[in-house]
């Protein structure tokens, strides 16, 4: 009779941890859900780069979170110049805010005439300058 009871809360037991594992489980995945759909859901406002040398049909426009600057073909805006570094610069979307950031490049990187050593804050219409290229930048105002 003994052994029956310890079997039954053994059984009992082991009822209850796989309820738990399960619950924790499911909450676990929920959460995960939740998170991604609300990432999904986060506007990133488009930046546009470009040139002033260009014509303005050149004007790149991106919502992408974020952007490689350089000469290398995998960078998303990319710069047929030897000023200008393989892997130059990097633009980020993250608080709220786009940034702009040097990737240790040789010739450097500046914005607004100042050397960006540090990841930067960037504004609409500031200038970007990677090598002896220059840059403006156009940000979509968030309504």
């Amino acid at each position: 009779m003994l052994a029956v009871t310890i079997l039954v809360l053994r059984v009992c037991l082991l009822l209850a941890l796989l309820s738990f594992l399960g619950w924790s489980v499911y909450t676990l995945w929920w959460e995960l859900k939740f998170q991604s759909e609300s990432l999904a859901a986060q506007k990133i406002p488009w930046i546009s780069v470009f040139n002033d040398q260009e014509a303005a049909d050149q004007k790149q426009v991106f919502t992408k979170p974020e952007l490689q600057i350089g000469r290398d073909a995998s960078c998303d805006i990319r710069i047929n110049d030897e000023t200008v570094s393989n892997q130059h610069a990097r633009l980020s979307y993250r608080n709220k805010q786009w940034w702009i950031e040097d990737l240790l490049s040789t010739n450097g990187t500046f914005l607004n005439d100042e050397r960006v050593e540090t990841p930067t804050i960037l504004i609409n219409e500031d200038e970007i300058r990677v090598g002896k290229v220059l840059l403006t930048i156009e940000i979509q105002p968030l309504a």
